[in-house]
Formats: C-alpha cells, sequence, structure tokens
C-alpha cells in the first residue's frame, strides 16, 4: 500500500517545494512569500520503490483564531492521517521556538516523524542541521529541495520509517475507473470553498468572509453514489487589470490549468451579485477551452422572492451567453443544503452530453433535411452546397461539414446548425464545434478530363 508521507513545518522552509521534488511535477504554488499555502493539498509520487501519497500542509502558526488557526487545524488533521510525518525545518535559520512548539505537538500525535534541513545546499554544516538533534526525532537529513540535493538520504531515512508493508512493491495500483474531474470557479468569495465542503461532509477547505482565502487549486476526492470524484476548489478570479501581486497571478495560472483539465467546469456566482462582466467572462472561458458547464448560484437562502430572481437569472444567462443556452442553473445554499441534491445530476447531464456521439447517417439525414427547407443564402449570386456532415470527436462534439465555397458560408448560418444540433439532437448541455470545410473538386487536378490546375 502507499506510503501517506505529510510533509509539515513552519512557514516558508521549502514544504511545498519538497511537496513538488517528491511528486514529479509542479502542483503546488510556490514563492518566496510565506504563508502561501493555506489548503492541504494531496498527490501522488514516486520515491524508489516507495509509493507516496503526499499531502503538503500550510505552515505551522500558533494563532488562536482567523486564517492562521484554520490552516493550524488543517495541519493537524492531517497529521493524524500519516503514516510519516516529514518534519521540515530551514537549515539556514537553525531552530526556531515555532519549530520547538510544533515538536512538541508531533511528538504528542505519536506518528513517525523523519526530520529534514532544508535550504541546505552546497554545504552540510548549517545550523539547523546540528540543532535540529535536539527535537528528539533522530538525526537530521541535510536536503535541497530546490536543488535535488540529499535526496538519496532522504530516501533511507524514509525507508526506515515506513515499515516492510510500504517497501518493495512491485507495482502501483491503478484504479479502473478514473474520477470524474470537477473544477468549481468563479469570483473572490463566491462560495466555492463552502460549496466543496458541504458536498463531502466535512471542513476539509478553509473558509471565511474576506476575499482570496483560497490560493491555489486545491483537489478533494469524493464518492458519490459509487462514483469516483475529484473535486478542484480554485482561487477566486478577479479582472486581470487588479490582479497585481505575484501570488495572486500564480493563483489564476493555477485556477486556468485546473480548468483545461477538468471535464466539467462549475461557474459559481454569489446570488446577491449574480452575472456581473466577470462571472461572465469566466464561464466563457470555460466554454471556450471546450468543458461541459454547469453555473450554480450561492447563498440562495438570502433571496427573498426566488421564483422572479430565478426566471430573472435564467434570462440574463440566455443572452449573455448564448453560445451555453441550455446549460444547467442549479440554485442553491451550501450553509443549509438547501438545492445541493440538484447540483451532482446536473454535472452528470451535462457530463453525458460533453460525451455524446451521434451517428453519421443521422447527421446527414439531418442535414439534408435542414438544407432542404433553410439553404443558405448566395454570396454574389452563387449557391452555397453543404454536402456531408460527420462526428470526429467528442469531449466536446465536434462536427466537420463539407460544402462548396465553404469560406464564404456566413458565421449566422454556421450558428443556425449549431443550434439545430443542440435543438434536435438534445445537446443543450455542452459546447459544440462545426468545423467547415471546403470538398475537393475532382475536375481541378485534371484526374478527371478537367485542366490541371498549375
Amino acid at each position: 500500500m502507499s506510503l501517506q508521507l505529510v510533509i509539515v513545518g513552519r512557514p516558508n522552509v521549502g514544504k511545498s517545494t519538497l511537496f513538488n521534488r517528491l511528486a514529479g511535477r509542479k502542483l503546488a504554488i510556490v514563492h518566496d512569500q510565506p504563508g502561501v499555502t493555506r489548503d492541504r493539498r494531496e498527490g501522488h509520487g514516486r520515491f524508489g520503490n516507495l509509493d507516496l501519497s503526499l499531502v503538503d500542509t500550510a505552515g505551522f502558526e500558533t494563532a488562536k483564531m482567523g486564517i492562521e488557526a484554520d490552516m493550524r487545524d488543517q495541519t493537524l488533521e492531517a497529521v493524524k492521517k500519516a503514516d510519516v510525518c516529514l518534519f521540515i525545518i530551514d537549515a539556514r535559520a537553525g531552530l526556531t521556538p515555532l519549530d520547538e512548539t510544533f515538536a512538541s505537538l508531533l511528538r504528542r500525535a505519536g506518528r513517525p516523524v523523519v526530520i529534514a534541513a532544508n535550504k541546505a545546499e552546497g554545504v552540510a554544516d548549517w545550523p539547523g542541521v546540528a540543532e535540529g538533534y535536539a527535537l528528539g526525532f533522530g538525526e537530521p537529513v541535510a536536503i535541497s529541495a530546490e536543488h535535488n540535493q540529499g535526496m538519496s538520504e532522504l530516501f533511507d531515512a524514509l525507508m526506515e520509517a515506513a515499515g516492510p508493508e510500504h517497501i518493495e512493491r512491485d507495482e502501483i495500483e491503478e484504479s479502473s475507473e478514473p474520477p470524474l474531474r470537477i473544477a468549481v470557479v468563479g469570483r473572490p468569495n463566491a462560495g466555492k470553498s463552502t460549496l466543496i465542503n458541504a458536498l463531502v461532509g466535512e471542513a476539509r477547505l478553509i473558509t471565511g468572509p474576506e476575499a482570496g482565502v483560497t490560493r491555489d487549486s486545491i483537489s478533494v476526492d469524493w464518492m458519490w453514489d459509487g462514483r469516483k470524484v475529484r473535486l478542484a476548489d480554485t482561487a477566486g478570479m478577479r479582472k486581470k487589470a487588479k490582479v497585481q501581486n505575484g501570488v495572486e497571478k500564480l493563483s489564476v495560472n493555477d485556477s486556468l490549468h485546473a480548468i483545461r483539465f477538468a471535464e466539467v467546469v462549475v461557474v459559481v456566482v454569489d446570488a446577491q451579485i449574480a452575472f456581473d462582466k466577470q462571472d461572465l467572462q469566466i464561464a466563457d472561458l470555460a466554454e471556450r477551452e471546450g468543458r461541459a458547464v454547469v453555473v450554480v448560484v450561492t447563498k440562495w437562502d438570502l433571496i427573498k422572492d426566488k421564483q422572479a430572481k430565478l426566471a430573472a437569472l435564467k434570462n440574463s444567462l440566455m443572452y449573455a451567453l448564448p453560445q451555453m443556452r441550455g446549460i444547467p442553473l442549479v440554485a442553491l445554499s451550501s450553509t443549509s443544503g438547501k438545492g445541493l441534491e440538484l447540483l451532482m445530476p446536473a454535472i452528470l447531464t451535462v457530463h453525458k452530453d460533453w460525451n455524446a456521439l451521434v451517428k453519421t447517417r443521422d447527421l446527414n439525414d439531418w442535414l439534408h433535411h435542414r438544407v432542404d427547407r433553410h439553404p443558405p443564402p448566395a454570396v454574389n449570386g452563387r449557391r452555397i452546397k453543404p454536402r456531408y456532415l460527420t462526428q470526429t470527436k467528442t469531449r466536446p462534439p465536434t462536427f466537420v461539414m463539407i460544402c462548396s465555397r465553404a469560406k464564404h458560408l456566413p458565421e449566422s448560418y454556421r450558428r443556425f446548425l449549431i443550434n439545430g444540433l443542440r435543438e434536435d439532437f438534445d445537446l443543450k448541455a455542452t459546447p459544440i464545434r462545426l468545423v467547415v470545410k471546403q470538398g475537393k473538386n475532382p475536375y481541378m487536378d485534371g484526374s478527371r478530363g478537367g485542366q490541371e490546375k498549375s
């Protein structure tokens, strides 16, 4: 079985850098600013013959209230589930009172601990390496996560702490069914983290009344009705002109990455200020990336005239984003749970449409009927003749139409065909791509008696 390795320590000692190193790719945001990581992030890695389930945690703080207290609670919750805790200290700065306070908590937790003195590139006699003995966790391992130094010594220490059940596994177990990947996106303070906590039934993510609590994309694995689901909580996305500091730019890039790798994007909007320009731009971005989209209106318990408000929201969505006409809109309250049961069925509906495959025969019967009733407008007195339609891929459904004078087909007629596909084949909840290509003229190359084109 995989080794549950929880990386812990005070802020800015390089936990996320080491997490990325062990995971083999850049999953966590890394920045010189302390306290960038807030929620615990999970990932998988392979270290020699150790199969790792990695957990990156927030820097340990002693605050009793506020976000720092929530960060500490998240870290301690991760420690309870650890097979081994990898305690990171700063080799250059040496031990601090915060290190000693956290070390006492780890001793009380009773989990195996490996201590690593990070930022020890070049030499092994930095102050923190020798001082680490005082914490009582054995010999500190001098490493540099950024420069990949000391990894073999760290591996030996982890092997010793792991126990035989985690060592010398020949294969990594792979799930037969990949999880349904869902990215939860929206403006800051729209209620994304609260929504995920309500779905999974625990305070898995830090929430608060202030905007910008979530900074990087956090994946949460969940089971719904026997199906594996991976929820990605993302940082709030503001207008580009308002994104100034480096951490927020990294957060937005992480959110964009989550959208690109999701199957379904849940766009969360605040019921009280729903569908301002930024909400619509986020939804449009998800559609342009070809993701299936569900719109969730949160804080619905604060709305008095719910029926009138819901009708107004549906009209706003239809007119502001006509290319997304038909996508589900779910109104709910994450705090009370009312309406929450409607979300997953809506997600599965759009996911089914996103994977839909239509037979070529049905498509061409439909195309000929459509064109006979509403032919394309003539351009410069010459007709445009659609000849053939086929679906080339799913996720999202993508169709290729062969027609004469393809480059002259008006965009309005292309939209007419897309709307027809959406309505007649019940693909209302997914983006649709229609590629128009010029048919080959068999007489242009001289193979059928025509004059070869020079």
